[in-house]
């Protein structure tokens, strides 16, 4: 693959550089246990593949509103994503994407990742 084809295929997957750098900068300033949660969204998000950028990036963004929202609120994990992470994550993805195949391996990473982020104790929200 060539550093042109690499770079095309990165845009695909995470849209513009700069929005993906705002919406990791975004991600790493929410409290530990809600930046895990999304850090394992993300990871299975990865395994999707994309439609375009611009749609890519808008999806990270809004994830970080939604979890940026319920840590100012103090929602628990467990209130955003359900019981049952794997089926938050695929509804969430469909307003951007058709998906791809995910293997079960990712999904029981993002399941677990998601359950240590729920139970950590992370102190107050702010």
């Amino acid at each position: 693959m060539s550093d042109g084809e690499k770079g095309g295929f990165i845009a695909k997957v995470i849209g513009p550089k700069r929005r993906w750098r705002q919406y990791k900068a975004r991600a790493r300033e929410l409290p530990p246990n809600y930046r895990a949660a999304v850090e394992a969204i993300e990871r299975y998000l990865m395994h999707f593949v994309p439609t375009d950028g611009d749609s890519n990036a808008s999806m990270f963004e809004d994830l970080a509103d939604l979890f940026e929202r319920a840590a100012a609120d103090g929602t628990p994990i467990r209130e955003i994503v359900g019981e049952d992470p794997v089926v938050f994550v695929e509804a969430f993805v469909q307003n951007y994407s058709e998906g791809g195949y995910v293997p079960s391996r990712a999904r029981k990473q993002l399941t677990d990742a998601l359950a240590r982020a729920a139970t950590a104790n992370a102190g107050p929200a702010r």
